[in-house]
């Protein structure tokens, strides 16, 4: 029950601070993004602060097998470079730039009620879907 808890109020804390930031506003992100015309670079900032919150609990993650609840931690080692990182960054950027939507605030907006964003909720969905597919016939083809 305490891990529940403490997932729903990380899940809310992560929202608020979306919603602060300017994050779960397609306008913001799209000017954000329009480096060329009204760049408004004031979500850099927000990465930044991110980044300066993230790195060091990465680090000290890193020299831990279990989180503070006991869970065992699962950080990626890092690995290349690819055919397959590089053209799943190409389409999540792709759906950034005509959206102004990723997918965390997406269900901040979808919370909030905003008509506009089930269809790219619904297109996630089913980039999704279609990812476990392909991979799933990739393995069995093995």
């Amino acid at each position: 029950m305490l891990k529940t808890l403490l997932a729903l109020l990380s899940g809310v804390i992560f929202g608020l601070g979306l919603i602060i930031a300017g994050m779960a506003n397609p306008a913001k992100v799209l000017a954000f993004l329009d480096v060329t015309g009204t760049w408004d670079p004031s979500l850099a900032l927000v990465m930044a602060g991110a980044i300066a919150v993230a790195a060091p609990a990465f680090l000290w993650a890193r020299r831990r097998e279990r989180s503070l609840l006991g869970e065992p931690l699962q950080i990626p080692a890092a690995g290349r470079v690819d055919r397959r990182l590089l053209a799943g960054s190409a389409l999540f950027g792709i759906g950034w730039g005509i959206a102004g939507i990723c997918p965390g605030p997406a269900w901040v907006l979808a919370g909030a009620e905003m008509q506009r964003v089930w269809p790219f909720l619904l297109a996630m969905l089913a980039g999704m879907a279609l990812y476990e597919i392909i991979m799933r016939r990739r393995r069995t083809c093995r």
